[in-house]
């Protein structure tokens, strides 16, 4: 249960936990263990430090790091401050980093000692750098934590946060090759709070473990992280995952829930110590991010054997939207099913005017409710045309069926998920041109076992090269994040396009697709 008197915002939640149990752990990093009071504590310090260094209400702080235990008072210290925490995604190229920071406009960057060297890099052009500070770790261009939070007071800072204050701001690929920052308000988190002790998957009971597996700069780590602190879990938090380590956690830590997207649950199923172990304390495996094969599913269910919940939304909802029971796992026809609408939350079919479908009529997917970001970040035309008529439009193309269950088919956008991280073509396909020896190129999802769909390109050669495809994906993997270039690189003659010039993707997707019930992964 979240006690929602005592937890109005995210920013309540050590405060309230602190009072209720304050010597329980809170988090476990490794060997590191915070209880309920010093998270507390050290979020306020971290709240005063903020205001000491000029951060006012509205202001935005980012982080460029791992998973890491410094990550939750960083973020609670934030919200207390009344300031939006802008996590930036770790696996990103310096460059894109770059246009991140030069959106949100951070005047404080925290980062982890992984990424001294690509932070500088990304700092190097902008005209209003941030002011650099080492979470961990230790470098001479960058302030140290500790330094930084010295003498800062661990009493709460007097100024209340409110539910209309920006909280978080997450950044998703954009169609255009830009990122775009979603803002999320306390407001939308109260919304979540309260369904989620409603909605299986995240409700946990008090002391239970929650496993951290999924990024702290994704809307899967931070929401299982907010659930499971605001309901008295014990979080364990992990750094890189790994499948045998998971393996292992989840027994040795007396793991109760947990949440991973799809390509993990496959990799440590290949585990060989996976299967006819025994997990004693496990309830549920949340999963989400990206779609998951049948046959996957199946013997995942075998393998642990705890409930399964599958969760469908999008970071511009606050990562809700439908959920899949456990007991819907069971039902006849219902396991290729996204699940129906949360608690509070609206969802519909839509043609291409807006106006709501019937079951089985085929149309776009559309959210509404309290869940439902505030904006994207500077950016007035996009946040109009995804909250068109007051429903957040997902891309996604899917029915409803007579139970109110709905289906993912395909997607109208061109993003490909995979391994639950979102690539959008035009991003990867503005990377690739440049490359000596291509004239053209198109970039698509294809099938993929293990991440659900890998990024594939199609290149139309030059008259004169015909460069080598590991040369395409090494031009592409210098230019931006690893998971977004291509993994296979084909040649074609031409590229399809219709008389306006636009590639037909959809053309191009379907000899990979043929035979399969839906054209995602």
């Amino acid at each position: 249960m979240i006690d929602l008197d005592a937890i109005r915002t995210l920013a309540d939640i050590p405060a309230a936990q602190a009072r209720a149990r304050g010597q329980a752990t809170a988090v476990k990093f490794g060997a590191r263990e915070t209880s309920f009071a010093e998270l507390d504590a050290r979020s306020n310090r971290v709240a005063n430090a903020l205001i000491a260094s000029g951060i006012a209400p509205g202001d935005r702080v980012s982080a460029l790091t791992k998973n890491h235990d410094g990550w939750y008072p960083l973020f609670f210290g934030t919200a207390r401050a009344r300031a939006c925490f802008a996590p930036i995604n770790c696996r990103l190229a310096p460059g894109e980093i770059g246009f991140i920071l030069g959106d949100a406009g951070p005047k404080l960057l925290f980062v982890g000692e992984d990424f001294f060297d690509c932070a500088l890099a990304a700092v190097a052009g902008l005209a209003s750098p941030p002011r650099l500070i080492a979470l961990y770790g230790a470098h001479p261009a960058f302030e140290p934590f500790e330094a930084w939070l010295a003498g800062a007071s661990d009493a709460p800072p007097a100024d209340v946060p409110q539910l209309a204050d920006d909280v978080l701001q997450l950044y998703t690929s954009g169609t255009t090759g830009l990122p775009k920052g979603v803002v999320l308000t306390n407001a939308n988190y109260r919304t979540f709070l309260e369904a989620a002790t409603e909605v299986d998957g995240f409700a946990y009971g008090e002391d239970e473990t929650v496993m951290i597996v999924m990024p702290l700069f994704h809307v899967a780590g931070t929401n299982v992280s907010f659930s499971g602190l605001a309901q008295g879990g014990r979080l364990v938090l992990v750094k890189d995952f790994t499948a045998p380590d998971a393996i292992r956690m989840l027994r040795e830590e007396d793991v109760a829930h947990a949440f991973l997207a799809p390509a993990m649950i496959q990799m440590m199923l290949l585990q060989p110590d996976a299967d006819g172990a025994a997990y004693p304390e496990l309830k549920s495996i949340a999963y989400g991010a990206s779609p998951i094969a049948e046959d996957v599913l199946r013997r995942a269910r075998a393998t642990f054997g705890c409930d399964f919940v599958q969760f469908y939304g999008m970071t511009e909802s606050a990562g809700g939207g439908s959920y899949l029971s456990p007991a819907a796992h069971d039902l006849p026809g219902k396991l290729t099913s996204c699940g129906q609408p949360w608690p509070g939350a609206a969802m519909a079919i839509l043609d291409s005017e807006g106006n709501e479908l019937g079951e089985g009529e085929i149309g776009e997917i559309a959210i509404r409710g309290g869940i439902v970001m505030k904006e994207y970040w500077n950016r007035a035309a996009a946040t109009e045309e995804t909250l068109a008529g007051g429903w957040l439009h997902t891309g996604d193309v899917g029915y409803r069926d007579a139970d109110g269950f709905y289906y993912v088919h395909d997607r109208i956008k061109d993003m490909i998920v995979s391994g639950g991280e979102n690539v959008y073509p035009a991003e990867v396909e503005s990377a690739i041109m440049g490359c000596p020896g291509v004239a053209d190129v198109a970039v698509i999802g294809i099938p993929d076992d293990k991440w659900g769909e890998a990024v594939m390109a199609l290149v139309v050669a030059s008259a004169d090269l015909r460069p080598e495809p590991a040369d395409v994906i090494a031009w592409a993997r210098e230019r931006i994040a690893a998971y977004k270039a291509p993994k296979r690189v084909d040649y074609i003659d031409a590229l399809p396009r219709n008389p306006l010039g636009k590639v037909l993707r959809r053309e191009l997707r379907a000899p990979y697709w043929e035979g399969r019930d839906r054209a995602v992964g």
